[in-house]
């Protein structure tokens, strides 16, 4: 299957992207207008302009909306407060329907990243708001409820297990159990820290997070991993070299293109798992839902902070010369 054809199918598909949904406000800041407050003597960071994104879970369903997929929906907690409603602006905005968000008593998962107005570069530090302690069992159950109800409605679901502390983000153990029971739907799984504990779905880890987790299990190879969740494919993204697929008996390694300089590889993982999801909800094998994962990527890698890739850019590209 062609990349035009991968685009040709995906208009019918619908797409949940549940887990870890956060806010990225990017501010960029004039450091001609910092001055020491009045207050504090502390140098002030004069911010003079605010673009607020989606990120997490919310830049894989950025990564999908473009390529015209009829429903791409998000089920994730956020807070009742100004981050929220600035996330809920930013999916709507993004073409993804906020609607199954479950509101919960924590504060929105929010990172706001500072840009030097005369480099573009971002040099302080990140500001994050993040939650120290579990979800609330209500919430928790009230993402559990959304996720059995819907899940019907979907034709690929792709979880974003972001959370890197020891207490666990949305993707709780019961959420993980609840995702290992679905029938129908593909489940794509992108989890940082806890790739191991998945059951029964496809996972997607790199290189490092695929190693952490055998390590973990204590056995020596990727096979075993995938052996261990139990779903009979598995991806392991290797960056500019590429991707292992392990399907079944067979192992196959897809190339990237070569790109030379690339502006911004942060969220190229996220752009992948789109990209090769959708494919395979598409009908695509599984070498091939990679090659175009690949192709989502290298166009995203082109841009500045979390980009996305139009289906034009995906074709332009997959014209452009081969490794």
């Amino acid at each position: 299957m062609t990349a035009r054809d991968i685009l040709s199918r995906i208009r019918d598909l619908r797409v949940l992207v549940i887990g870890d949904i956060c806010l990225d406000r990017w501010c960029t800041y004039d450091p001609a207008l910092s001055e020491p407050s009045r207050e504090t003597g502390l140098d002030r960071v004069a911010v003079i302009r605010t673009i607020r994104t989606a990120g997490a879970g919310g830049t894989v369903a950025n990564n999908i909306a473009p390529h015209g997929a009829r429903r791409v929906a998000v089920l994730g907690a956020m807070g009742d407060d100004g981050f929220g409603y600035e996330l809920r602006q930013a999916l709507t905005a993004a073409g993804i329907d906020p609607s199954l968000m479950v509101t919960a008593p924590v504060a929105t998962f929010t990172y706001t990243k500072l840009l030097n107005a005369l480099t573009g570069e971002e040099d302080l530090g990140r500001i994050d708001f993040v939650n120290s302690s579990a979800l609330p069992p209500a919430s928790e159950q009230a993402i559990l409820d959304r996720l059995r109800q819907v899940s019907g409605d979907f034709d690929a679901i792709l979880v974003a297990d972001q959370a890197e502390t020891s207490q666990e983000g949305v993707v709780t153990a019961r959420v993980r159990e609840a995702l290992a029971a679905l029938r129908g739907p593909l489940v794509w799984v992108d989890s940082r820290m806890r790739i191991e504990l998945f059951r029964n779905v496809l996972v997607k880890p790199n290189e490092r997070e695929a190693r952490e987790a055998c390590a973990r299990l204590g056995v020596s190879d990727f096979r075993a991993l995938r052996d261990i969740v139990g779903h009979p494919l598995m991806m392991v993204t290797h960056g500019s070299s590429g991707v292992l697929v392990l399907d079944r008996d067979r192992e196959d390694w897809v190339r990237t293109r070569p790109v030379e300089n690339p502006v911004d590889i942060c969220g190229a993982g996220d752009s992948f798992s789109a990209g090769a999801a959708l494919a395979l909800a598409a009908g695509a094998t599984p070498p091939e839902s990679a090659r175009f994962g690949n192709l989502v990527a290298s166009v995203t890698i082109m841009k500045k902070g979390t980009g996305t890739a139009s289906p034009a850019e995906v074709l332009r590209v997959d014209s452009g010369p081969r490794a």
